[in-house]
């Protein structure tokens, strides 16, 4: 990817990314139509994550996130799916006014142990925009067919 496609209707935004290490590697989307940029293990040695732990694995990056979006840290579906590693809190939400290095606490969900690498794939960064909630205290809200129904209420 030559870093100059633009997908038709998705606007770019520049982040800037400070490396904290020569070895860290930048963030980097895996096609031009890939939603998250790909996070790596910015360790010096192998990661060893035993069955039912979590790690913090370093990126060795700081981001400057632009104002108005947060960067929402997923698991990458294939290391969820093949190897039982993903984000232990699901998913991670990196704040614009955050100036620290990106940490990814990586969860064994599996029987075996798993090893990450210096440099391997470890999650993915989404940009989005979020907006604030004015909370404002109200004697009664307004109704809907859904109502209070919880929990699968919708589904059959």
């Amino acid at each position: 990817m030559d870093g100059e496609f633009r997908m038709p209707g998705v606007p770019a935004v520049p982040v800037k990314a400070l490396k904290l290490k020569e070895a860290a590697v930048v963030p980097a989307y895996g096609t031009d139509y890939s939603a998250g940029a790909d996070l790596y293990s910015g360790e010096d040695d192998i990661t060893i994550i035993a069955p039912g732990t979590t790690v913090l694995v370093h990126t060795g990056i700081v981001l400057e996130i632009p104002e108005g979006l947060c960067g929402l840290i997923f698991a990458r579906s294939g290391l969820a799916t093949k190897q039982d590693l993903a984000p232990a809190n699901m998913v991670g939400v990196i704040d614009s006014d955050y100036r620290g290095e990106i940490m990814v606490a990586l969860k064994n969900y599996g029987r075996e142990v798993r090893f990450v690498k210096p440099g391997d794939r470890i999650a993915q960064i989404v940009f989005v925009p979020y907006f604030k909630g004015i909370f404002e205290i109200a004697d009664e809200l307004s109704d809907t067919e859904r109502g209070a129904g919880g929990f699968g209420s919708t589904g059959k």
